[in-house]
């Protein structure tokens, strides 16, 4: 079985969550590729796809959402997981006490649930380097406003790599078990 981990990443930080991802499905037994969506023309190659994107105000990167509509078919015709990154910091709950990986949940996964036939979904927390220079029209506009609003995000990596790991653990167990699709 082969499994394509694909992401769309700003700075790096969903990247490095989806290369965790595909070492530890590969570490479990099923080889993974690790790729940017922009990279990838075809995914028929694979038996199962794990897609994920940074997510900024409650979105998916442009590119990981072309990339999802432009494979339609060939995604939902196979296993497929979700997953995003993106709230900073130590907080796990909001002021209004919701989990903060539901309530920053990209519009996306609710968008390609059905269509995709989806078979989980993930929020992970993301990390952020100040010093990095702004990617993006967006990141550069904010850059220049007053009071810096870039430079009141917390700063860190505030990657759970268990939680990461676990998940993948979890989607190489659903694969490797008996279904009436597997025999």
């Amino acid at each position: 079985m082969n499994i394509l981990v694909a992401y769309a990443s700003k700075h790096g930080a969903t990247a490095g969550i989806a290369e965790r991802i595909g070492s530890t499905l590969s570490a479990a037994g099923l080889p993974a590729t690790v790729k940017p969506v922009d990279e990838i023309d075809d995914v028929t190659a694979y038996d199962a796809v794990v897609l994920g994107s940074a997510a900024y105000t409650l979105h998916w990167m442009k590119e990981a959402t072309a990339f999802a509509k432009r494979h339609e078919t060939e995604l939902a015709e196979r296993p497929v997981w979700l997953f995003s990154s993106g709230p900073l910091g130590t907080e796990t709950v909001d002021k209004e006490g919701r989990d903060v990986r539901e309530t920053t949940q990209p519009k996306e996964f609710e968008k390609f649930a059905d269509l995709l036939h989806v078979r989980g979904e993930r929020v992970f927390f993301g990390a952020w380097d100040p010093a990095s220079p702004p990617v993006g029209a967006m990141e550069k506009m904010m850059s220049h406003l007053p009071g810096k609003p870039l430079a009141s995000m917390p700063a860190g990596d505030f990657r759970d790599w268990e939680d990461i790991e676990a998940w993948a653990r979890g989607i190489a167990d659903e694969l490797r078990a008996p279904g009436p699709e597997r025999g």
